[in-house]
């Protein structure tokens, strides 16, 4: 007997361990998405309802729901409550074992445990010993046993199979309101960084703040800036893609130091008001405004309001400030006679620092870089030379130009500093692997840049040309029509091989291939994950052949 009750209650326990385990992966996962999300409790409740049954509510949790409420009214009362737990904690093992829904083979960007996601987890993880403690404690020391096999089994295998269910289900919510309540911790942690770096910046009375925002483009000219500024001044810039609140304050807290006669801030925004956030901790002496374009579509609501928060900078520049605009930007052209308060520069040829003669090929770019006075005569021009794809990119050279010449940075130190500037990271940088030449634009995803790509792709006279894209995303009601337009884009285009990621997502993608001159002739191919598309890449590619690799979903977005 004693065996007998030792296997029956080592099964109960199991099923308790295999559901703590679950719960646990699905806490992880759960983390890690609203880590991806930016900590936006807004965009969590939105991915939540978009992954309902996928992620959420499971259909594990559903069937298994099922077999409790079977065995508790039609099949309970005619076995044992051991028999109870034997049947339960098969259905347990068998359905709540594994956790590859939560645990995906490759993580595109595995989960930080950043000081803020381990007060997050940590909160989150003491809440849910706390919870399983009281279901399990109850469980076994409260609930009332029902029938004579209460000496050799210690709870009732339904209830606790019930319990854990709810729990586990419960996960993201509990994650949800666990962020929503560390919501004021987290603005005051944060505030605190924000008057550090204010005060840091008080203290540097002779800094001069270059602040950059656009729709897309930010992170290049910013780099441009850099690469000219550089070659004569002591610079801070802050790295890679860091735009927001408190990329900006690590940047000034940590980096910035008294020898800096320069800090290049990149300033991003995904809704009203970011960008008025960003300058109440660094309010710029010069403001550069990209473009206005669609990015963020979805989450702004419409290109009026995306027009008004880029906007926001050439409000917030400094009284003696200078605002350099691009100029063959409609909605940016609006702006020279912004304000009479600052000094306003345009480029293109809509302004007073314009490129002519200019030739793009694979090696690279060449143009004229040329200075013009009031009456648009040419004063000074210079020869640029530069490693960087695409005619999209003259665009910053021209904005940097502007900027630099502030500082009285000469033309010949431009074309000097133009023609050492390296790719940024994974915005048409070209590598080589495994005899393939590789075109890595995976953090572009706006309509411009893409075609853009698409166009340096076809320029490349020797080799197969394959391409693999998920699309574009956060367009809102454009990103089917823009996307579309991007398919009939590359159905014209002389691509060998075109790899979607997505089947769903890149729908409007291949009616655009489709529906183009070209496109039926072209090889498409269709997979899930992008781990699968360089599977395919692997099998199709030879020595020579040329990959554009355009644009690349986190893991928040599903096929």
């Amino acid at each position: 007997m004693e065996l007998y009750s030792l296997l029956t209650n080592g099964l109960v326990y199991l099923m308790i361990a295999v559901f703590i385990r679950h719960s646990l992966h699905r806490l992880r996962f759960f983390l890690h998405m609203f880590q991806q999300l930016g900590y936006k409790t807004n965009e969590l409740r939105q991915w939540l309802s978009g992954n309902l049954f996928a992620k959420v509510f499971t259909t594990e949790h559903l069937l298994y729901s099922f077999v409790i409420m079977a065995m508790f009214y039609f099949v309970a009362e005619r076995i044992t409550l051991t028999a109870g737990a034997i049947i339960m904690s098969i259905f347990t093992i068998f359905w709540f074992l594994g956790t590859s829904r939560y645990k995906p083979e490759k993580e595109k960007k595995p989960l930080v445990y950043t000081p803020r996601m381990k007060r997050l987890a940590g909160t989150l993880f003491v809440l849910f010993v706390l919870l399983w403690f009281f279901l399990i404690d109850f469980s076994f020391n409260t609930l009332p046993m029902r029938d004579f096999a209460a000496p050799f089994i210690h709870t009732d295998p339904y209830f606790i199979g019930f319990t854990l269910l709810f729990a586990d289900i419960l996960v993201p919510l509990i994650l949800y309101i666990g962020a929503w309540f560390l919501k004021p911790v987290e603005a005051t942690i944060q505030n605190g960084f924000k008057r550090k770096a204010r005060k840091k910046l008080a203290s540097m009375p002779d800094l001069k703040v270059i602040a950059i925002t656009g729709s897309y483009g930010k992170t290049s000219t910013k780099f441009v800036i850099h690469s000219f500024l550089k070659e004569r001044m002591n610079v801070c810039v802050t790295p890679g893609s860091y735009n927001t609140p408190m990329g900006i304050c690590k940047v000034i807290n940590n980096d910035l130091n008294a020898q800096h006669n320069v800090l290049i801030l990149e300033m991003g925004a995904r809704y009203e008001g970011n960008i008025k956030e960003l300058c109440d901790i660094a309010r710029p002496d010069i403001a550069v405004l990209t473009n206005i374009g669609v990015a963020h579509l979805e989450t702004f609501g419409s290109q009026e309001a995306i027009v008004r928060e880029k906007s926001t900078l050439a409000r917030e520049l400094k009284k003696g400030g200078t605002l350099v605009l691009n100029g063959d930007d409609p909605h940016l052209q609006k702006l020279k006679d912004f304000r009479d308060d600052v000094k306003i520069v345009l480029t293109g040829e809509n302004g007073t620092i314009t490129a002519s003669d200019v030739e793009v090929s694979p090696a690279g770019t060449e143009f004229s870089l040329n200075w013009l006075d009031r009456s648009g005569a040419i004063r000074q021009s210079e020869k640029i030379k530069t490693k960087l794809l695409g005619a999209h990119n003259i665009q910053n050279f021209l904005l940097g130009a502007a900027v630099v010449s502030e500082f009285g940075i000469r033309p010949q130190t431009v074309a000097l500093a133009a023609a050492g500037i390296e790719p940024v990271e994974h915005r048409l940088q070209l590598k080589q692997r495994n005899g393939l030449l590789v075109i890595d634009d995976a953090f572009n995803s706006n309509p411009i840049g893409a075609k853009n790509a698409v166009d340096i792709l076809v320029s490349f006279k020797n080799g197969r040309k394959i391409i693999i894209t998920p699309g574009m995303i956060e367009l809102g009601e454009l990103e089917y029509e823009e996307n579309k337009k991007f398919g009939e884009h590359i159905g014209l285009a002389d691509i060998d091989l075109v790899i979607l990621v997505g089947k769903e997502r890149t729908r409007p993608i291949l009616e655009g291939i489709t529906s183009s001159i070209k496109g039926n002739n072209k090889e498409v191919q269709i997979v899930d994950t992008l781990f699968e598309a360089n599977d395919i890449l692997n099998d199709y590619a030879r020595a020579g052949d040329i990959v554009l690799y355009e644009n690349d979903l986190p893991d928040t977005f599903s096929s």
